[in-house]
């Protein structure tokens, strides 16, 4: 295919609020991005949003933020269009997913997933399973590698229990499923709101807890592990048991805790990829999504209301 000079993109020329800075250039006068040595250009079919999306547009990374102008997003599902020189494995028409950034913190790009297309490294990017939509594929990067990397950490689960602060969200819903599937935890409670409690059961959650109805430390047992995250530690240190361990990937995190920064790695997605394709491990989209890519605005502020169950999928990008 013929690859075009500039394309229709997200972007954003200053910090603050998305709905003050966010700009939709759908005159295209963006250039499509260089691709270097070690780089692939990627087509990009679907996105999804991240609040660390969010975050960034406001300058709370400003330090070691790329410059701006900005297109902002991490996760990415597309096609392969062009190599460069030092590519090694993947070539033009496969179809991918990964997160752009190897550390989202810090080291940016300055072109992210919100736009036609994308440069991204290859040890950033797997081949897509099989069996996903490009939709379901863009919503699992940041999140299945934040939580497996957090759930790593632990080590082994098996014969141990584990609790998830948050279990309804995209990171909650997926170390869920690894906790059980993949890294073997014999006991799974999350938390959620009343309406979620059923969701979190056809997860595989031995114990859904009402977090508008339940006080954490008022439960009858504590757990070996508990994964936070949405920010309370405060609340995760009262139900750990005593040698226990808790995972935190918001900046607040209690001395006990493990704080989590996140460094991305597509081996990550590939050896999850058999538990994907076998249907064990199973990527949850919002069900009020997708969001066509014209109302990028609009799906930044469904996110901020915390009501999403899973990702929040921006496709098809044109």
């Amino acid at each position: 295919m013929e690859i075009p000079t500039h394309m229709k993109a997200w972007m954003y020329y200053e910090y603050g609020s998305f709905t003050d800075v966010l700009k939709f250039d759908e005159a295209k006068t963006t250039s499509v991005p260089r691709v270097k040595d070690d780089q692939v250009l990627i087509k990009i079919v679907a996105a999804a949003l991240n609040p660390i999306d969010a975050k960034r547009m406001t300058g709370f990374f400003k330090p070691t933020d790329s410059p701006l102008p900005t297109i902002p997003g991490y996760d990415v599902g597309g096609v392969v269009v062009k190599v460069g020189a030092q590519v090694k494995q993947l070539k033009v028409g496969d179809e991918v997913y990964g997160n752009i950034n190897e550390e989202p913190l810090r080291d940016t790009k300055q072109f992210g997933s919100l736009a036609e297309y994308t440069a991204v490294e290859e040890k950033l990017l797997a081949l897509k399973p099989k069996n996903l939509s490009f939709p379901e594929a863009a919503g699992l990067p940041l999140a299945i590698e934040t939580a497996y990397q957090g759930l790593e950490r632990c080590g082994p689960l098996h014969g141990k229990s584990i609790l998830v602060l948050g279990g309804a969200g995209g990171v909650g819903s997926l170390v869920i499923q690894l906790a059980k599937h993949v890294f073997g935890a014999s006991r799974v409670a999350a938390t959620s709101s009343s309406g979620k409690l059923e969701f979190l059961k056809s997860l595989g959650v031995d114990l859904a807890i009402d977090y508008t109805k339940e006080n954490l430390e008022d439960l009858p047992e504590k757990f070996d592990v508990v994964f936070d995250g949405i920010g309370q530690s405060d609340k995760a240190v009262k139900v750990v048991k005593e040698g226990g361990n808790i995972v935190g990937i918001i900046v607040e995190v209690t001395p006990f805790a493990y704080r989590m920064i996140v460094t991305l790695d597509g081996s990550v997605l590939e050896k999850l990829n058999p538990f994907l394709e076998s249907g064990k491990v199973k990527p949850i989209v919002d069900p009020n999504g997708p969001f066509p890519f014209s109302q990028v605005a609009e799906a930044f502020a469904y996110l901020k209301t915390g009501r999403a169950t899973g990702k929040v999928i921006i496709y098809p990008i044109p």
